[in-house]
């Protein structure tokens, strides 16, 4: 049967923002058991919806228990197929993400939904699903338990890890603001100490 998980939070930044901070999340200080991301494919269909697909590698520490089981040369990276949609049309990113490794020993399907809502449109509703199996037999509970509460924990993280991608880009934006500003003020401050020019 599996273990299900199932989130939704509202955060207080505008869906496109979201959206920008999403494509730029890694590398971040939460999220240091990302290793790589790599994109694999991206079209944009006849109706204006981006598709993309990635790959990411990521740290796969067994737990202390399982390294006692399983043998010493298990692979400790897992990659992960990211895909994803953008639907600009209805302000929403759906992205579906998997395992391709360890498949047997421990399987987790995340889903994410980033919807703009149309009443607050300052905020964003992510919703997160994910679901954990295992096809070993006889310890199939207990990898799956390890697996959920190691995802309940990842998760903390990447929303740590993508308001850290929000943070950065207001500040990219303020100091972008801000050095407009100054250019401004100094055309300004330029042309009224500048002695006009004469014409006889």
């Amino acid at each position: 049967m599996g273990k299900h998980f199932f989130s939704e939070t509202d955060i207080k930044s505008a869906w496109e923002q979201v959206l920008t901070a999403f494509w730029q999340r890694y590398p971040n200080p939460y999220s240091t058991h990302v290793l790589t991301e790599d994109v694999l494919f991206r079209e944009v269909t006849p109706d204006n919806r981006l598709l993309s697909r990635r790959l990411l590698t990521k740290t796969n520490r067994l737990p202390r228990w399982a390294e006692r089981v399983f043998p010493g040369n298990l692979s400790r990276s897992v990659y992960i197929i990211e895909d994803s949609v953008v639907d600009l049309g209805n302000r929403s990113l759906t992205s579906l993400a998997w395992n391709v490794n360890h498949a047997k020993f421990m399987l987790v399907v995340e889903r994410c939904v980033f919807m703009g809502e149309q009443d607050r449109p300052v905020w964003t509703r992510i919703t997160r699903e994910a679901w954990v199996s295992s096809g070993v037999f006889g310890l199939s509970r207990p990898i799956q338990e390890f697996g959920l509460a190691r995802f309940r924990s990842n998760q903390v993280k990447a929303m740590r890890g993508l308001e850290h991608a929000l943070s950065n880009l207001q500040k990219a934006s303020a100091t972008c603001h801000g050095d407009s500003a100054e250019k401004h003020k100094n055309l300004n401050s330029t042309s009224e100490t500048q002695k006009p020019q004469q014409y006889i």
